[in-house]
């Protein structure tokens, strides 16, 4: 894959990632040139936006999609490739805000999100390395493991979903080849390969009829007399917009802007990890129960893909492999000293909540934050946009009750506080609470 000259996703080692080097060929799309109209006219190119695309397309609206740099060169093409459905609140959480009835159909909702992605994976033939072997979330203290079975019996008698499994130290091990105090393992999880589904979901946009154009930042936005949105060298006039952007949509909209934190975000890739060196014998996808989590999994080709550590401030570190690597061989000690081949990294976006942030202004429409979870969370979003663009905005009205809290102090403060709210738990992680 060619660079682009905009740096507007660049600068995070994309281009060294693993997932760019194993991507499926993908067609270049020219940069928007000129005053252009369409139904609806999206800003991104990730799987949010994509889907929303998608979705708006084949329900008859003429989409235009900009993405600032390269289709999936964001978080949807960079991430984890972890398939975890549900929100990163848990039931019981749910249950605590919303009573046992909203909780209850949001958990149904957010669930939809598997099946649509393994829908759209089967219909548009994406070939995307999909592993349907589960995800493990590993206990690194004693009282997670008694949270796991009071989330489990929550999931059971308030959402009847009884597809997870508490497993003890010694079971986790056979699983995984690292020491956590226990275990849940939930089976309906998996992993993917997210650069190569993003570039198909791109290409079932392009055969449903949406227009893409890279290389396109959206520069500006105006609401009246028309929605139109802005590049350098030329102009989308809608009836519509989606805000697709994330972490790096930047001043288009400051009631999306401060409800979201950028977060750095940072993965390796080793070399091909074979026999005894296998460290995850199940190829499960696995997280812990850390704030400042560890995500991890097998590709398909035998590396160990690492993610570790989080930055609270967008420069990325000088050394991503170094950075990385303590993380690593923390949790796995006998793979001390191995290679690293790729290390890459990007901003994500979280929310004061944990919760996605989901709606629309009007006719400006959005959805981010997915704080974790977006692999098949943000596919579900965008079909919620459009299916309340073309006038059933039922589902997407039960997903904006989850809108979160602007961060303290709105765009200008919220960096600092929340820096300092984070390297507390940080530290908390640290030592051992």
């Amino acid at each position: 894959m060619a660079s682009h000259s905009t740096g507007f996703n660049s600068g995070l080692d994309i281009g060294k990632s693993y997932y760019v080097a194993t991507a499926n060929p993908a067609p270049d799309h020219p940069a928007l040139a000129g005053d252009v109209e369409a139904d609806l006219v999206v800003v991104g190119g990730g799987c949010t936006g994509l889907s929303a695309a998608l979705h708006a397309a084949e329900r008859g609206l003429k989409v235009v999609l900009l993405e600032g740099g390269k289709i999936g060169w964001g978080a949807s093409g960079r991430n984890g490739g972890q398939m975890i459905p549900g929100l990163r609140k848990g039931s019981r959480g749910l249950v605590k805000t919303f009573g046992p009835e909203r909780a209850k159909a949001l958990f149904d909702l957010a669930f939809e999100a598997r099946e649509l992605v393994l829908d759209i994976i089967e219909r548009h033939g994406i070939s995307c390395d999909l592993r349907l072997t589960g995800h493990l979330v590993g206990a690194v203290g004693r009282s997670d493991v008694r949270d796991f079975e009071e989330e489990a019996e929550c999931l059971a008698k308030v959402m009847k979903f009884t597809d997870v499994e508490i497993l003890s130290a010694s079971q986790a091990r056979q699983m995984v080849d690292t020491s956590y105090q226990g275990a849940v393992y939930e089976r309906l999880g998996g992993h993917m390969h997210p650069l190569n589904y993003t570039l198909g979901l791109a290409r079932a946009a392009v055969g449903a009829g949406v227009v893409i154009h890279e290389n396109s930042v959206a520069v500006r936005l105006e609401r009246e007399p028309s929605i139109r949105v802005f590049t350098d060298k030329g102009s989308v006039r809608a009836r519509h917009v989606v805000l697709a952007g994330d972490a790096l949509l930047k001043g288009l909209e400051p009631r999306v802007n401060s409800r979201i934190m950028p977060v750095g975000n940072y993965i390796v890739a080793t070399e091909p990890l074979e026999g005894a060196r296998n460290v995850i014998p199940a190829n499960v996808a696995v997280s812990d129960t850390l704030f400042v989590v560890n995500y991890y999994r097998m590709s398909a080709d035998g590396r160990l893909l690492f993610g570790g550590g989080e930055r609270y401030t967008p420069s990325p570190p000088a050394d991503i492999a170094g950075f990385v690597r303590p993380h690593m061989e923390k949790t796995f000690p006998q793979l001390k000293g191995c290679r690293i081949d790729h290390a890459w990294g990007g901003l994500v976006s979280v929310t004061t909540s944990r919760l996605p942030h989901v709606g629309h202004y009007g006719e400006v429409y959005f959805a981010h934050g997915y704080s974790g979870k977006g692999v098949i969370l943000s596919t579900l979003s965008g079909k919620l946009l459009a299916e309340a663009i073309t006038g059933d905005a039922s589902r997407l009205d039960l997903f904006s009750t989850l809108t979160p809290l602007p961060f303290p102090g709105g765009t200008a403060l919220r960096g600092p506080l929340y820096v300092l709210g984070m390297l507390w738990y940080a530290m908390r992680d640290r030592l051992g609470h």
